[in-house]
């Protein structure tokens, strides 16, 4: 339905909640600090023109540009690059290709791919993926349009149809969890570790549902404190958390770091104190922040993210008829960007042919004035130039029309007379005769 050049071909790849545990994506999460890096090694891999890095507590997943016949390149470096065998991650790995690549990306800023239908955030973390690819200088014309275009199709989503109203997060499915096995917030004390945009979304509703008393935990005390001020919370540095730890019902933790910040000693301490009052965590990070084996002990219920399913199920259920509206918008607006990336495919021999013979131009222009400066006569630069840049610029395409006269290549030949417009031009019809005596 969209033919385009196979020569090179848009590519979205990678792994999410739908196809892959948590073991494994929190493996090939990539963190903001160690971003920059991967986009570099990623953009280095052979036949890669152009790439992003979208990675999020759900997926990871690369965009790309890429040579005919270098589509696995960037598989398998995701595998590689988190010492892993690409045996070890292919079979949880999705790849799509031009038009469907593009529908891919449209459906995750859209929040219809999320584990959270209609999920408003994933789309600022599309927007992030997106700058960081552009200062890193790892995006070309081809990818930079299609993010912003995702952007403009997601605003229209959410304008056109009902998937923005009432916007359910991870967060909020989490708080509700919560009230599932809490069920009265409001004599419950909840540490919050961490102070990003997840944990910020639990601190409003947790506000909401006037929960008893907020912790707020952070590496950076001053994140806490803004954050702990806006709910009325208190903030405390994380290495404080052992000294308040017993004194949480429910621990709520999403921060950015790549090893646990809960360790079952701690939790095994907290509740020795608490006299083995049960306490409810939720572990909302990929890669993990509360290390798994804490599940094994009594009076612990340990969440992820991926026990959110049945709060998300209702939400799911609530946003269908809105989402199917939005796969329509999605499906016109695929057919506008490949009509966009039909043509610039097209455009992109007569681009190189252009930069080409101006890169020409300009070396032998520059030698042309370096005789002049060095005393050679103007007649001498000017037969210089002509001679030179006429040569280069016929080189290529002379030993190409040799070649095809040679094997007899007719197709070429012609398209070279048209393209040059090298036809003869001599008429052989045969001459008017004067007319005749009579």
């Amino acid at each position: 339905m969209y033919p385009i050049d196979l020569r090179m071909a848009l590519l979205a790849l990678g792994l999410n909640h739908q196809t892959a545990p948590l073991a494994l994506r929190e493996r090939v999460a990539v963190g903001d600090a160690l971003l920059p890096a991967a986009l570099g090694a990623l953009a280095a891999q052979p036949g890669v023109r152009e790439c992003a890095l979208l990675s999020t507590c759900n997926r990871t997943e690369v965009y790309a540009r890429v040579d005919d016949g270098a589509e696995i390149a960037p598989a398998r470096w995701l595998a590689v690059h988190h010492g892993l065998h690409f045996e070890q991650i292919e079979g949880y790995l999705y790849l799509h290709h031009d038009a469907d690549a593009v529908r891919h990306l449209y459906r995750v800023a859209c929040g219809l791919d999320s584990l959270v239908l209609g999920e408003p955030q994933v789309l600022g973390q599309v927007k992030q993926a997106w700058m960081q690819a552009r200062e890193g200088g790892t995006l070309g014309s081809s990818l930079d349009r299609l993010f912003q275009h995702s952007f403009a199709v997601a605003k229209r989503v959410r304008t056109d149809t009902a998937i923005g109203l009432h916007p359910v997060s991870v967060a909020y499915a989490g708080v509700r969890l919560a009230q599932q096995a809490f069920a009265a917030l409001d004599q419950a004390t909840v540490m919050l570790i961490g102070a990003g945009d997840t944990i910020e979304l639990a601190a409003r509703h947790l506000a909401e549902q006037r929960a008893k008393r907020l912790l707020v935990a952070n590496r950076t005390l001053a994140h806490a404190q803004s954050l702990a001020e806006r709910y009325q919370g208190y903030a405390l540095p994380l290495s404080q958390l052992d000294a308040h730890l017993a004194e949480a019902d429910i621990v709520i933790s999403a921060t950015a770091a790549r090893e646990p910040v809960l360790r079952r000693a701690q939790i095994e301490s907290a509740l020795r104190q608490r006299r083995h009052r049960p306490m409810f965590l939720l572990d909302l990070a990929v890669p993990r922040d509360i290390e798994a084996s804490i599940a094994e002990l009594g009076d612990v219920f340990l969440y992820t993210v991926d026990d959110l399913e049945q709060v998300i199920e209702e939400n799911r259920r609530s946003r269908r008829e809105a989402a199917d509206q939005a796969e329509t918008i999605i499906g016109l607006q695929v057919e506008h960007y490949m009509a966009w990336w039909r043509g610039s495919v097209r455009q992109d021999p007569l681009r190189r042919l252009r930069e080409r013979g101006e890169s020409e131009r300009d070396a032998v222009l520059a030698r042309a004035q370096q005789m002049l400066a060095t005393g050679k006569a103007p007649e001498e630069a000017l037969r210089f130039l002509a001679h030179t840049l006429t040569n280069k610029l016929l080189h290529a395409p002379s030993a190409a029309l040799r070649e095809a006269a040679q094997q007899g290549d007719l197709d070429l030949l012609r398209a070279a007379e048209r393209l040059f417009d090298t036809r003869d031009t001599t008429t052989h019809e045969p001459q008017p005769q004067p007319p005749a005596q009579t």
